[in-house]
Protein backbone atom coordinates (compact mmCIF):
# COMPACT_ATOMS: atom_id res chain seq x y z
CA UNK A 1 0.00 0.00 0.00
CA UNK A 2 3.21 2.33 0.61
CA UNK A 3 4.35 1.79 -2.82
CA UNK A 4 0.95 2.58 -4.19
CA UNK A 5 0.59 6.12 -2.25
CA UNK A 6 4.36 6.61 -3.60
CA UNK A 7 3.44 5.98 -6.84
CA UNK A 8 0.18 7.88 -7.19
CA UNK A 9 1.83 11.23 -5.29
CA UNK A 10 3.40 12.17 -8.53
CA UNK A 11 1.03 11.34 -10.81
CA UNK A 12 -1.97 13.02 -9.22
CA UNK A 13 0.55 16.27 -9.12
CA UNK A 14 0.90 15.91 -12.92
CA UNK A 15 -3.05 15.73 -13.58
CA UNK A 16 -3.93 18.11 -10.95
CA UNK A 17 -1.74 20.53 -12.93
CA UNK A 18 -3.21 18.94 -15.70
CA UNK A 19 -6.84 19.62 -15.32
CA UNK A 20 -6.27 23.04 -13.79
CA UNK A 21 -4.57 24.28 -17.24
CA UNK A 22 -7.40 22.34 -19.12
CA UNK A 23 -10.19 23.55 -16.85
CA UNK A 24 -8.85 27.47 -17.29
CA UNK A 25 -9.43 26.95 -20.95
CA UNK A 26 -12.89 27.24 -20.99
CA UNK A 27 -12.80 29.84 -18.42
CA UNK A 28 -10.40 32.28 -20.64
CA UNK A 29 -12.95 31.82 -23.49
CA UNK A 30 -16.02 32.83 -21.43
CA UNK A 31 -14.21 35.33 -20.18
CA UNK A 32 -12.88 36.58 -23.99
CA UNK A 33 -16.67 36.40 -24.71
CA UNK A 34 -15.79 33.80 -27.24
CA UNK A 35 -18.35 31.18 -25.74
CA UNK A 36 -21.23 31.69 -23.36
CA UNK A 37 -20.95 30.89 -20.09
CA UNK A 38 -23.40 27.86 -20.22
CA UNK A 39 -20.99 26.35 -22.85
CA UNK A 40 -18.24 27.47 -20.45
CA UNK A 41 -19.37 25.20 -17.65
CA UNK A 42 -19.91 22.47 -19.66
CA UNK A 43 -16.96 22.46 -20.58
CA UNK A 44 -15.63 22.84 -16.96
CA UNK A 45 -17.69 19.85 -16.13
CA UNK A 46 -16.75 17.54 -18.74
CA UNK A 47 -13.05 18.51 -18.30
CA UNK A 48 -13.10 17.26 -14.78
CA UNK A 49 -15.04 14.31 -15.67
CA UNK A 50 -12.86 13.40 -17.87
CA UNK A 51 -9.61 14.06 -16.03
CA UNK A 52 -11.22 12.22 -12.89
CA UNK A 53 -12.29 9.10 -15.66
CA UNK A 54 -8.51 9.54 -16.56
CA UNK A 55 -6.91 9.53 -13.22
CA UNK A 56 -9.73 6.48 -11.55
CA UNK A 57 -8.08 4.44 -14.89
CA UNK A 58 -4.44 5.50 -14.19
CA UNK A 59 -5.25 4.37 -10.59
CA UNK A 60 -6.62 1.07 -11.47
CA UNK A 61 -3.62 0.15 -13.39
CA UNK A 62 -1.42 0.72 -11.11
CA UNK A 63 -3.40 -0.67 -8.68
CA UNK A 64 -3.56 -4.12 -10.98
CA UNK A 65 0.03 -4.16 -11.26
CA UNK A 66 0.61 -3.69 -7.38
CA UNK A 67 -1.64 -6.48 -6.59
CA UNK A 68 -0.13 -8.58 -8.96
CA UNK A 69 3.82 -7.90 -7.61
CA UNK A 70 1.82 -8.15 -4.38
CA UNK A 71 0.80 -11.80 -5.54
CA UNK A 72 4.29 -12.58 -7.00
CA UNK A 73 5.64 -11.91 -3.55
CA UNK A 74 3.36 -14.02 -1.65
CA UNK A 75 3.35 -16.58 -3.86
CA UNK A 76 7.04 -16.70 -3.71
CA UNK A 77 7.15 -16.62 0.30
CA UNK A 78 4.32 -19.43 0.19
CA UNK A 79 6.54 -21.41 -2.02
CA UNK A 80 9.55 -20.62 0.11
CA UNK A 81 7.41 -21.61 3.21
CA UNK A 82 5.91 -24.72 1.90
CA UNK A 83 9.73 -26.02 1.14
CA UNK A 84 10.93 -25.16 4.46
CA UNK A 85 7.76 -26.90 5.61
CA UNK A 86 7.84 -30.26 3.36
CA UNK A 87 12.05 -30.02 4.68
CA UNK A 88 10.87 -29.89 8.16
CA UNK A 89 8.69 -32.71 7.44
CA UNK A 90 10.14 -34.80 5.63
CA UNK A 91 13.42 -33.90 8.73
CA UNK A 92 10.63 -35.24 11.10
CA UNK A 93 9.16 -37.84 9.06
CA UNK A 94 12.97 -39.28 8.70
CA UNK A 95 13.84 -38.92 12.54
CA UNK A 96 10.57 -41.01 13.19
CA UNK A 97 11.40 -43.33 10.49
CA UNK A 98 14.96 -43.85 12.96
CA UNK A 99 12.88 -43.99 16.16
CA UNK A 100 10.63 -46.52 14.70
CA UNK A 101 13.58 -48.72 13.72
CA UNK A 102 14.83 -48.70 17.35
CA UNK A 103 11.90 -49.08 18.73
CA UNK A 104 11.53 -51.95 16.15
CA UNK A 105 14.78 -53.52 17.46
CA UNK A 106 13.83 -53.03 21.37
CA UNK A 107 10.80 -54.54 20.48
CA UNK A 108 12.54 -57.63 18.79
CA UNK A 109 15.28 -57.61 21.17
CA UNK A 110 12.18 -57.70 23.74
CA UNK A 111 10.16 -60.71 22.29
CA UNK A 112 13.46 -62.95 21.34
CA UNK A 113 15.56 -62.71 24.39
CA UNK A 114 14.43 -60.64 26.91
CA UNK A 115 10.60 -62.35 27.48
CA UNK A 116 11.81 -65.79 26.71
CA UNK A 117 14.30 -65.18 30.04
CA UNK A 118 11.40 -63.72 32.15
CA UNK A 119 9.01 -66.72 31.12
CA UNK A 120 11.78 -68.91 32.33
CA UNK A 121 12.93 -67.13 35.75
CA UNK A 122 9.35 -66.61 36.61
CA UNK A 123 7.89 -70.20 35.48
CA UNK A 124 11.06 -71.76 37.42
CA UNK A 125 10.54 -68.83 40.40
CA UNK A 126 6.65 -70.26 40.95
CA UNK A 127 8.01 -73.87 40.14
CA UNK A 128 10.33 -73.55 42.92
CA UNK A 129 7.63 -71.89 45.26
CA UNK A 130 5.36 -74.58 44.57
CA UNK A 131 7.59 -77.32 45.14
CA UNK A 132 8.37 -75.64 48.86
CA UNK A 133 5.03 -74.73 49.86
CA UNK A 134 4.16 -78.52 48.73
CA UNK A 135 7.32 -79.37 50.89
CA UNK A 136 6.71 -77.56 53.29
CA UNK A 137 3.15 -78.70 54.34
CA UNK A 138 3.96 -82.27 53.89
CA UNK A 139 6.20 -81.64 56.95
CA UNK A 140 3.98 -79.49 58.59
CA UNK A 141 1.31 -82.61 58.46
CA UNK A 142 4.02 -84.95 59.09
CA UNK A 143 5.32 -83.16 62.43
CA UNK A 144 1.44 -82.75 64.18
CA UNK A 145 0.71 -86.36 63.19
CA UNK A 146 4.15 -87.91 64.94
CA UNK A 147 3.62 -85.16 67.75
CA UNK A 148 0.25 -85.84 68.09
CA UNK A 149 0.19 -81.52 68.87
CA UNK A 150 -2.52 -79.80 69.77
CA UNK A 151 -5.22 -78.31 67.78
CA UNK A 152 -3.45 -74.54 67.74
CA UNK A 153 0.19 -74.80 67.27
CA UNK A 154 2.08 -71.65 66.64
CA UNK A 155 3.04 -70.66 63.12
CA UNK A 156 5.81 -71.99 61.22
CA UNK A 157 8.09 -70.40 58.25
CA UNK A 158 8.85 -67.01 57.33
CA UNK A 159 11.02 -65.36 60.78
CA UNK A 160 10.32 -68.53 62.34
CA UNK A 161 12.11 -72.08 61.65
CA UNK A 162 10.51 -73.73 58.64
CA UNK A 163 8.34 -76.96 59.16
CA UNK A 164 10.99 -79.08 57.30
CA UNK A 165 13.99 -77.94 59.60
CA UNK A 166 11.68 -78.54 62.43
CA UNK A 167 11.03 -81.70 61.23
CA UNK A 168 15.03 -82.69 61.47
CA UNK A 169 15.33 -81.26 64.90
CA UNK A 170 12.25 -83.14 66.19
CA UNK A 171 13.76 -86.11 64.23
CA UNK A 172 17.27 -86.04 65.83
CA UNK A 173 15.36 -85.47 69.28
CA UNK A 174 14.16 -88.73 68.83
CA UNK A 175 16.95 -90.67 68.02
CA UNK A 176 19.59 -89.25 70.86
CA UNK A 177 17.03 -88.54 73.09
CA UNK A 178 19.42 -85.30 74.28
CA UNK A 179 19.25 -84.37 78.36
CA UNK A 180 19.77 -80.50 77.18
CA UNK A 181 18.80 -78.81 73.81
CA UNK A 182 19.94 -75.06 73.62
CA UNK A 183 18.39 -72.63 70.74
CA UNK A 184 19.88 -69.89 70.48
CA UNK A 185 16.91 -67.76 69.66
CA UNK A 186 12.90 -68.32 70.63
CA UNK A 187 9.53 -67.99 69.67
CA UNK A 188 7.63 -70.55 67.95
CA UNK A 189 10.54 -73.54 67.42
CA UNK A 190 10.36 -73.37 70.95
CA UNK A 191 7.63 -74.58 71.76
CA UNK A 192 7.56 -77.42 69.09
CA UNK A 193 11.29 -78.44 70.45
CA UNK A 194 9.23 -78.61 73.77
CA UNK A 195 6.48 -81.07 72.65
CA UNK A 196 8.99 -83.04 70.54
CA UNK A 197 11.23 -83.21 74.07
CA UNK A 198 7.76 -84.39 76.06
CA UNK A 199 6.70 -86.87 73.78
CA UNK A 200 10.54 -88.36 73.77
CA UNK A 201 10.00 -88.62 77.93
CA UNK A 202 12.53 -86.40 78.90
CA UNK A 203 15.31 -83.56 78.43
CA UNK A 204 14.37 -79.62 78.43
CA UNK A 205 15.08 -76.99 76.37
CA UNK A 206 16.78 -73.81 77.36
CA UNK A 207 15.94 -71.02 74.63
CA UNK A 208 18.23 -67.82 74.76
CA UNK A 209 17.25 -64.29 73.37
CA UNK A 210 18.35 -61.01 72.51
CA UNK A 211 15.43 -58.86 72.81
CA UNK A 212 13.63 -58.50 76.08
CA UNK A 213 10.10 -58.24 74.80
CA UNK A 214 10.38 -60.80 72.65
CA UNK A 215 11.25 -63.47 75.23
CA UNK A 216 8.74 -62.28 77.10
CA UNK A 217 6.18 -62.98 74.59
CA UNK A 218 8.07 -66.53 74.43
CA UNK A 219 7.40 -67.23 77.69
CA UNK A 220 3.76 -66.04 77.55
CA UNK A 221 3.69 -68.82 74.28
CA UNK A 222 5.34 -71.55 75.94
CA UNK A 223 2.92 -71.09 78.86
CA UNK A 224 -0.27 -71.15 76.98
CA UNK A 225 1.07 -74.97 75.43
CA UNK A 226 1.96 -75.71 79.48
CA UNK A 227 5.53 -76.30 78.71
CA UNK A 228 6.89 -74.41 81.12
CA UNK A 229 8.52 -77.60 83.04
CA UNK A 230 10.41 -78.63 79.43
CA UNK A 231 11.16 -74.48 78.07
CA UNK A 232 13.22 -72.01 79.92
CA UNK A 233 13.46 -68.79 77.68
CA UNK A 234 16.30 -67.11 79.26
CA UNK A 235 17.09 -63.04 78.14
CA UNK A 236 20.64 -62.40 77.70
CA UNK A 237 21.28 -59.04 75.46
CA UNK A 238 24.06 -58.74 72.45
CA UNK A 239 27.56 -58.01 74.03
CA UNK A 240 30.93 -57.45 72.31
CA UNK A 241 32.22 -60.77 71.41
CA UNK A 242 36.18 -61.42 70.90
CA UNK A 243 36.92 -65.33 70.12
CA UNK A 244 40.99 -64.24 71.04
CA UNK A 245 42.40 -64.87 68.17
CA UNK A 246 41.68 -61.20 66.69
CA UNK A 247 39.98 -62.14 63.79
CA UNK A 248 36.31 -60.96 65.26
CA UNK A 249 37.92 -57.10 65.58
CA UNK A 250 38.34 -55.32 68.69
CA UNK A 251 35.63 -52.67 69.98
CA UNK A 252 33.24 -50.61 68.17
CA UNK A 253 34.09 -53.64 65.17
CA UNK A 254 33.36 -56.76 67.19
CA UNK A 255 30.55 -58.78 66.59
CA UNK A 256 27.68 -58.65 68.96
CA UNK A 257 26.44 -62.29 70.59
CA UNK A 258 24.40 -63.08 73.60
CA UNK A 259 25.89 -62.54 77.15
CA UNK A 260 27.74 -65.94 77.79
CA UNK A 261 27.11 -65.20 81.39
CA UNK A 262 23.47 -66.20 81.19
CA UNK A 263 25.00 -69.37 79.89
CA UNK A 264 27.50 -70.47 82.69
CA UNK A 265 25.36 -73.23 84.26
CA UNK A 266 24.78 -74.92 81.06
CA UNK A 267 26.56 -78.84 80.47
CA UNK A 268 25.74 -81.69 78.52
CA UNK A 269 24.44 -80.11 75.66
CA UNK A 270 23.18 -82.55 72.94
CA UNK A 271 21.37 -80.52 70.78
CA UNK A 272 22.50 -76.90 69.59
CA UNK A 273 19.77 -75.07 67.61
CA UNK A 274 21.33 -72.15 66.42
CA UNK A 275 18.88 -69.59 64.56
CA UNK A 276 19.70 -66.55 66.36
CA UNK A 277 21.32 -63.60 66.97
CA UNK A 278 19.12 -62.06 63.73
CA UNK A 279 21.69 -61.56 60.30
CA UNK A 280 20.76 -57.37 60.67
CA UNK A 281 22.70 -57.53 64.25
CA UNK A 282 26.04 -58.02 62.40
CA UNK A 283 28.25 -60.03 60.30
CA UNK A 284 28.37 -63.37 60.70
CA UNK A 285 26.41 -62.93 63.76
CA UNK A 286 25.65 -66.51 64.72
CA UNK A 287 29.73 -67.62 64.87
CA UNK A 288 30.26 -67.48 68.25
CA UNK A 289 27.84 -70.43 68.76
CA UNK A 290 30.28 -73.05 68.59
CA UNK A 291 33.30 -71.23 70.54
CA UNK A 292 31.44 -70.84 73.32
CA UNK A 293 28.93 -73.97 73.40
CA UNK A 294 31.00 -76.25 71.72
CA UNK A 295 33.07 -77.10 74.70
CA UNK A 296 30.41 -77.43 77.10
CA UNK A 297 28.85 -79.98 74.07
CA UNK A 298 28.68 -83.56 74.69
CA UNK A 299 30.76 -86.09 72.43
CA UNK A 300 27.54 -86.60 70.38
CA UNK A 301 26.07 -83.89 70.24
CA UNK A 302 24.50 -82.32 67.15
CA UNK A 303 24.67 -78.69 65.85
CA UNK A 304 21.94 -77.19 63.97
CA UNK A 305 22.50 -74.47 61.46
CA UNK A 306 19.68 -72.86 60.07
CA UNK A 307 19.25 -70.03 57.18
CA UNK A 308 22.50 -72.11 56.03
CA UNK A 309 21.66 -71.06 52.41
CA UNK A 310 22.89 -67.25 52.96
CA UNK A 311 26.30 -66.12 52.65
CA UNK A 312 27.37 -65.64 55.70
CA UNK A 313 25.73 -68.85 57.48
CA UNK A 314 27.96 -70.81 55.29
CA UNK A 315 31.16 -68.51 55.51
CA UNK A 316 30.59 -69.10 59.49
CA UNK A 317 30.15 -72.88 59.15
CA UNK A 318 33.40 -72.81 56.86
CA UNK A 319 35.12 -70.99 60.29
CA UNK A 320 33.83 -73.66 62.47
CA UNK A 321 35.10 -76.52 60.22
CA UNK A 322 38.86 -74.85 60.14
CA UNK A 323 38.68 -74.16 63.56
CA UNK A 324 37.51 -77.47 64.77
CA UNK A 325 39.01 -80.13 62.62
CA UNK A 326 36.62 -82.88 64.12
CA UNK A 327 33.66 -81.40 63.46
CA UNK A 328 31.74 -82.81 60.03
CA UNK A 329 29.20 -81.43 58.17
CA UNK A 330 26.11 -82.39 56.31
CA UNK A 331 23.94 -79.98 53.99
CA UNK A 332 20.15 -80.81 54.95
CA UNK A 333 17.92 -80.03 51.96
CA UNK A 334 15.91 -77.39 53.17
CA UNK A 335 13.72 -74.60 51.92
CA UNK A 336 16.47 -72.05 53.71
CA UNK A 337 19.06 -74.26 53.98
CA UNK A 338 20.14 -76.53 56.85
CA UNK A 339 23.60 -77.81 57.98
CA UNK A 340 24.27 -80.46 60.33
CA UNK A 341 27.75 -80.59 62.19
CA UNK A 342 29.00 -83.79 64.19
CA UNK A 343 31.92 -84.77 65.73
CA UNK A 344 34.18 -87.26 63.69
Amino acid sequence: MRSLRSRLRPILAIGASVGAAVLAVPVVLGVLGLIGWVDAAVLVLLGGLGGAVSVLALALLLLRRTVHGLSGSVSAAMDTHSRRVAETLGRDRLEAAHAMDGVRERLTHLRDHSLPKLTREVTHAITVQGRNDYEQQVAWTELREHLDAPTFMPPLRGWAASPDVMRLLVREIDRRRPALVVECGSGSSSVWIGHALRRAGGGRLVAVEHDARYAELSRALVASHGLEDVVEIRTAPLTAFTSGDGADGEGADAPRWYDTSVLADLEGIGLLFVDGPPAATGAQARYPAVPVLLPRCTEDAVIVLDDASRTDERALGDRWLAENPALRRTEEAAEKGAHVFTRA
